[in-house]
């Protein structure tokens, strides 16, 4: 485990227990006390928001059923992949995350492309997730004006400038301000849970004694999507459920910037897990309690579904509409916490000089203690996905449908290979904090590599039968596309030497040490 760093410091050498000889500079500042961290993670994934601003696919594709076991289903395979990361965070918690843990248990002649494919999925997923939050708020604003002037039209471009602002204004703030305020993560972290309680609560004693049947919420399998088998329909649509826990690896990427990483990181996943499927799963029954015209809710003039389920839920208009700010509110503070981790995952890979422009992307700002190049970069990738929205929105649907993909993607490359490496004491050693029972550790390391099979093969698959180009699913081409993106400067640019501090060291199975690339022995 890292060392317990208690002041902040620009740089300090840390070491790996088990691991003595494994030598990391780390250049967070790690001013973020274990609250702060667990309310980034937290605020990051937001469950019960996440589930409620994608509610529509789940219901066109099972409808009741899917939202409801599909949020035991992701609560069981999504945490099989939650505990393989918390395990492998407590014995190596690095901001590059799974990109670091699979250089170090990968045989040295595939280590580093290995390590880099990683590395570059899990940035492309980040990106792209950054992306999915952003577009929410204006697609909830614009709601709004539907659902008050239903003349209004909304354009693409009045989404677009939305869109664009918002990204501007969480950047400059990540840049600026997030050093000086990191008990804005605190905030957040309280405000999201109220508006949780607060939504919850009144929908539920609005809609008092007037529920709809137990039949409806548990049995009721709905599919207006057009695939005649109802499991691909099912499988389809875990899409919503999943996204209760989109970006649940925030916390590993922000391993440097907090205290006594080794011990809190895990204890954030593992928080995030389980308060995201509480808060999702209970807010989910409740609204489907309260819900009587589901084909309303699919076809809501407003583009936004969970605005309809609100306002038969809650019986008011005006309650809606609240609600509707309320998520307005917990997207924005997601999209804060997403850049900020996204730039982290960056930053590291640029550190151990993965990135074209690594010199500039690798440093962290003197004054500001954030890295300013690496926010700029991603922002800017930001602003080019959502210039694609302004030709063709189901191309920008595409874009962002892969964050979920390679977001696993990255997941199953650190525990296939804790299999491979048999869950060794060498690579796993007796000191970490965080210790899985070995038939446990084997189990949830298997799970979390077929879950992400699963999830590359159907969230690949349209939505929608029979398959036309405006609904046909532009993913599995997006996926695809971006891992041979993430190959081609590996094969183009040869001369590139990815050379940061976990890039080059190499762990002799015996001896544990860090040495040179060209120095290492040839091992398995």
């Amino acid at each position: 485990m890292l060392e317990s760093v208690g002041n902040a410091r620009p740089a300090e050498e840390v070491y790996l227990d088990g691991l003595e000889g494994l030598t990391l500079t780390g250049k967070g500042t790690r001013q973020m006390s274990p609250l702060q961290t667990i309310s980034a993670s937290w605020i990051i994934c937001d469950s019960w928001a996440g589930v409620a601003a994608t509610v529509a696919l789940a219901i066109a594709q099972g409808g009741p059923v899917t939202l409801t076991y599909g949020l035991v289903a992701m609560f069981i395979l999504g945490g099989a992949c939650v505990l393989s990361l918390a395990e492998l965070a407590s014995v190596y918690p690095t901001a590059g995350g799974q990109y670091h843990w699979t250089s170090i248990l990968a045989p040295k002649h595939v280590s580093r492309a290995l390590s880099y494919c990683c590395g570059l999925a899990n940035m492309f997923a980040w990106v792209a997730i950054c992306s999915g939050i952003a577009i929410i708020p204006p697609q909830l604003i614009l709601g709004i004006v539907v659902f008050y002037n239903p003349d209004y039209v909304p354009q693409q471009w009045h989404v677009f400038l939305i869109y664009q602002a918002l990204n501007g204004v969480v950047m400059l703030y990540n840049a600026t301000l997030l050093k000086k305020s990191l008990w804005f993560h605190d905030l957040c972290f309280f405000v999201t849970l109220a508006s949780f309680f607060t939504i919850t609560i009144a929908c539920v004693a609005r809609t008092a004694p007037n529920y709809e049947p137990a039949e409806s919420v548990w049995a009721t399998f709905h599919n207006s999507s057009g695939w005649s088998s109802g499991g691909v329909a099912f499988l389809t649509g875990l899409v919503s459920p999943n996204y209760m826990y989109a970006g649940i690896d925030g916390a590993l990427h922000l391993a440097e910037e907090c205290q006594d990483a080794g011990r809190i990181v895990p204890r954030a996943l593992i928080s995030t897990l389980t308060i995201g499927f509480v808060t999702s799963f209970a807010f989910m029954v409740a609204m489907l309690y309260g819900t009587y015209d589901l084909e309303a809710v699919v076809t809501s003039p407003t583009g936004v579904p969970i605005y309809e389920m609100w306002r038969q839920a809650a019986r008011s208009d005006v309650a809606a509409t609240v609600f509707i700010v309320l998520l307005v509110f917990a997207a924005t503070f997601a999209l804060v916490g997403a850049q900020e981790t996204a730039s982290r995952l960056t930053w590291s890979l640029a550190r151990d000089n993965s990135l074209v422009g690594s010199k500039w992307l690798g440093r962290m700002h003197p004054q500001l203690e954030v890295p300013v190049w690496a926010l700029i970069l991603n922002y800017s990738i930001n602003f080019i996905i959502g210039c694609i929205y302004l030709g063709s929105s189901t191309a920008f649907s595409a874009f962002i449908g892969t964050g979920l993909i390679l977001q696993h993607v990255s997941y199953a490359f650190p525990a296939a290979l804790l299999v491979y490496r048999k869950r060794s004491k060498t690579w796993l050693p007796q000191s970490r904090s965080f210790r899985l029972p070995g038939p446990v550790g084997y189990v949830v390391n298997v799970v979390t590599v077929c879950f992400a099979v699963l999830v590359l093969v159907f969230y690949d698959f349209p939505t929608v039968m029979p398959v036309q180009a405006s609904n046909m699913s532009g993913s599995h081409k997006n996926s695809f596309t971006a891992l041979r993106l993430i190959e081609a400067p590996r094969l183009c640019m040869c001369r590139a030497r990815c050379d940061g501090y976990i890039w080059r060291a190499e762990l002799d199975d015996t001896c544990p040490q860090a040495i040179p690339w060209s120095a290492t022995p040839s091992r398995a």
